[in-house]
């Protein structure tokens, strides 16, 4: 039985061609139902009406410039939506903002929907942190204490949460709700490796880290990892960029400039403007090296390994989840390049099993994540 039609204000991180956030986007619209109409923001709304064009029925505002608008959008909607993604959290000193501007606009946007508008608030599948300084958690706390209807995405959010008096329902991403097939766009895939030589390896690299003083030795010891894989088992290297534009050292630019770190080496580029590129790149490789947790998340549904550069709290916990911890790094810290390169080789070997087993944890979350959709569904219809 299709639920009534509802005016639901849908916020993110849109339009930033970031191509994890553009799938959140897709997977949340889907599964909460076409028959509602949508007012979703963007920072280049163009962008994000071509990407949802006759697929719903969909406003599209301006993040930036029609801050009134979204006012009034608020006073009108029967709900407010947040979907996915880092929602509330602390930014880190990589981004160049201010630590709590984040913060700051969710608690503005929802204290006025909470209390002016008076209109249910609920945040999907989110992840809370990384909130470390008593300010962040003070902010966190008023933000989630006006929220409705509160699911996170893993047992880190959970527990901060807790920790701060909050209780969530525990989910998971919501990526993990979309098969291998709508991944790849319904449409014929590029060849699935067979792992002969040259191994091919999808790599993503971004730039935003906790600690940005380890990047430059992160990027060299990760060079001369791969390198010494490539000695052993010759390998190509495939650039995975998840956000090409929109900032400065945007995962494009770092890809390429890492590029002539390993000029023995073949690297290619690859210009991707869509999740079903996104996958369909992943989908032809062997394995995927990867800091992007999006780009894991769709690796273990497509059934591609993956070597997991832990550059947050999010990412960590994911390999955690899909049992990726023997083939991960703390890339904030000094690390063993050596080692990592000989964990990088024994995933290539083993990449058939680890598959299988990744791809287990991924169907076991893609029941969890639906189940979540099921109850957000249920949510949304009865919501007053």
């Amino acid at each position: 039985m299709t639920e009534p039609a509802r005016r639901i204000v849908f916020l993110g991180t849109h339009g930033q061609y970031n191509i994890g956030d553009e799938l959140l986007l897709d997977t949340f619209l889907t599964q909460l139902g076409s028959q509602h109409h949508y007012v979703v923001n963007s920072y280049d709304p163009e962008f994000t009406r071509t990407q949802l064009a006759r697929r719903f029925d969909v406003e599209v505002i301006d993040t930036a410039g029609d801050r009134r608008r979204l006012l009034r959008e608020l006073m009108r909607c029967d709900v407010l939506c947040f979907g996915g993604g880092s929602i509330v959290k602390e930014l880190y000193a990589s981004t160049g903002r201010n630590r709590y501007s984040t913060l700051l606009m969710i608690l503005a946007i929802v204290t006025f929907t909470h209390r002016i508008a008076r209109k249910p608030i609920t945040m999907l599948n989110v992840g809370v942190g990384p909130v470390r300084t008593p300010r962040g958690r003070r902010l966190a706390r008023m933000i989630l204490s006006q929220v409705d209807e509160l699911t996170v995405r893993d047992e880190k959010s959970r527990a901060l949460c807790a920790s701060i008096g909050i209780t969530p329902v525990l989910a998971t991403d919501a990526v993990f709700s979309v098969d291998a097939g709508s991944l790849l766009g319904g449409t014929e895939a590029d060849p699935v490796a067979d792992g002969s030589d040259p191994v091919r390896v999808a790599l993503n690299l971004n730039f935003d880290i906790e600690n940005p003083d380890n990047w430059e030795l992160f990027l060299d010891r990760l060079a001369t990892a791969l390198v010494r894989v490539h000695e052993q088992r010759p390998i190509e290297l495939h650039a995975l960029p998840m956000q090409a534009g929109f900032k400065e050292h945007d995962d494009a630019e770092v890809l390429q400039e890492f590029s002539t770190r390993v000029p023995s080496i073949r690297f290619v580029e690859h210009e991707l403007t869509s999740p079903a590129d996104a996958a369909r790149l992943i989908h032809s490789c062997d394995v995927l090296v990867s800091e992007r947790l999006h780009a894991i998340v769709m690796a273990s549904i497509l059934g591609v390994p993956s070597f997991v550069l832990a550059y947050d709290v999010k990412v960590r916990e994911l390999a955690s989840m899909l049992g990726l911890v023997p083939w991960s790094v703390d890339i904030n810290e000094p690390f063993d390049a050596d080692d990592v390169g000989d964990r990088i080789l024994d995933l290539i070997e083993q990449r058939e099993s680890v598959a299988a087993e990744v791809h287990r944890h991924s169907a076991e979350l893609g029941q969890r994540a639906r189940r979540n959709f099921e109850s957000a569904r249920q949510w949304v219809a009865a919501a007053r």
